[in-house]
């Protein structure tokens, strides 16, 4: 039975073992997983010790509050083996930003609509935003064509997550990539 104390291992603290519980009797489950009923803590600890494992409290909400005898130290492991397995597979989505304008040229626009097909297609979402300047915010409906205009283009490989919104002097419109199923 080993009780070092976690937070020196650099390990965060969820569940009470041994001592630190603080319940009068508990339901104990035992290391193959099989009830031995509610018992006093004592007895529950007595228990654990002859079969040099730890007493962990499982949910310590219940009434009484249910514990299992196991090695404390061999599931942590296993818990922290899972995580970093779970943070290893899991695929970070970046939102990427292409600016555009509201008088933009076809060659300018080309442009752009290629930056954001890479961007779909690496599967980060993609932020279209324009910027008005001057007296230019009285004809949004032309940000609203280009807005629209770069929709089409990308629907193929896109759904539009966000409609076009004005926000301040910007229009804002988020993209984000079909999934692959």
């Amino acid at each position: 039975m080993v009780n070092i104390p976690l937070e020196v291992a650099g390990i965060s603290k969820e569940n009470l073992i041994n001592e630190e519980i603080r319940a009068r009797e508990v339901r104990v489950i035992d290391s193959e997983g099989q009830q031995l009923g509610i018992l006093p803590f004592r007895e529950a600890l007595r228990l654990a010790q002859e079969k040099e494992l730890d007493l962990v409290n499982i949910a310590p909400t219940a009434k009484p509050p249910v514990c299992r005898i196991m090695d404390y130290g061999k599931y942590r492991y296993e818990q922290q083996k899972k995580e970093k397995e779970a943070r290893k597979n899991q695929k970070v989505v970046e939102l990427k930003e292409v600016r555009l304008s509201p008088t933009i040229e076809e060659h300018d626009f080309q442009t752009k609509l290629r930056n954001a097909v890479k961007f779909l297609e690496a599967g980060n979402k993609v932020k279209l935003t324009i910027r008005f300047r001057g007296r230019a915010i009285t004809h949004a409906e032309l940000g609203q064509q280009v807005m629209e205009k770069m929709a089409k283009e990308v629907e193929h490989i896109s759904s539009v997550e966000r409609r076009p919104k004005i926000e301040g002097r910007s229009m804002i419109m988020i993209l984000a990539p079909k999934s692959e199923k």
